[in-house]
């Protein structure tokens, strides 16, 4: 595993390595897995996913500041970079991008990439702006490593579902490769900002897996349940626990996120369900969500 921290260094060292692959007429297969470090299972799952699709794993690891409102957690974002190196070469990556901000940003961009419609609600109604860094920083990443398959998981779905659309917008060449949840034990989804829970904010976060459970029982065994119905439901569960603040809870159609009409049978809906929720314990901000297959009313 070699770690890189300049630009020009992980495209020079990826153009040798396809051009050695090209020599024994092979195309090099690369697979990309960009995080803001602080890793967990979680991100092990992609880099798992990656090794296996992939003849080369490129991980990047940066915080990128231009995601983060001025009354956000870039400062106080967990980092462990000893950790994160351990958890990467432990999982078999061959390259280590960690650039610095000056590196990624070496003057103030004028340039953004804006995904429309997808990034006005959930996340991006309470976090404006959040979305054009995303896209802006992965766009940048993808040009410089030039992945055949980038990887992301299904825990943030709207990021999913944005980046999906600019890739397919912009016709970049490469797959997006969706990957599952990972949780722990009692449901809790990992996340790099659930180290600022209190053990009491801890526990009372597994009401965010226990609604979703709740809500996905509710929409696969009742009949004539409506997304109102189960968007209700989503609601009172997590209102159980005190220590909740109910940021969004939402139910979208996957990956377009158009919304679903509330008196609409779920049982009569084609193609997939996102049922997503974005919840306060204290001063941390937790989202999760259950994607759902509908078959329509057959």
């Amino acid at each position: 595993m070699i770690v890189l921290t300049q630009i020009e260094d992980v495209r020079a060292h990826l153009r040798a390595e396809r051009l050695a692959a090209a020599k024994e007429g092979k195309e090099l297969q690369v697979g990309f897995v960009p995080t803001m470090g602080y890793l967990h299972d979680g991100h092990a799952s992609l880099l798992r996913s990656a090794r296996m699709d992939n003849d080369l794993v490129v991980l990047s690891i940066f915080v990128n500041p231009i995601q983060f409102g001025p009354n956000e957690d870039l400062d106080r974002y967990p980092r462990d970079r000893d950790k994160d190196m351990a958890l990467a070469k432990r999982e078999g990556v061959d390259i280590v991008f960690l650039p610095t901000v000056e590196e990624m940003y070496p003057e103030p961009t004028k340039t953004k990439v804006l995904v429309s419609e997808l990034t006005d609600h959930l996340c991006g109604a309470t976090r404006p702006g959040h979305f054009d860094g995303v896209t802006t920083v992965v766009s940048k990443l993808l040009h410089i490593v030039v992945p055949n398959r980038a990887y992301f998981g299904q825990k943030d779905a709207q990021q999913l579902a944005v980046i999906t659309q600019m890739v397919k917008d912009l016709n970049m060449d490469l797959e997006i490769i969706p990957c599952p949840i990972v949780r722990e034990e009692d449901g809790l989804a990992l996340s790099s900002r659930n180290v600022y829970l209190s053990p009491e904010e801890r526990q009372a976060a597994l009401v965010l897996s226990r609604s979703l459970r709740q809500a996905e029982q509710l929409a696969r065994q009742s009949e004539g349940a409506t997304a109102e119905d189960i968007f209700q439901e989503l609601v009172r569960t997590i209102e159980t626990e005190r220590a909740a603040q109910i940021d969004y809870a939402e139910i979208r159609r996957f990956p377009s996120l158009a919304p679903v009409s509330g008196s609409l049978p779920v049982k009569e809906i084609e193609g997939k369900i996102l049922i997503a929720i974005a919840v306060k314990f204290g001063a941390t901000r937790l989202i999760d969500n259950v994607i759902l297959t509908m078959e329509g009313d057959k």
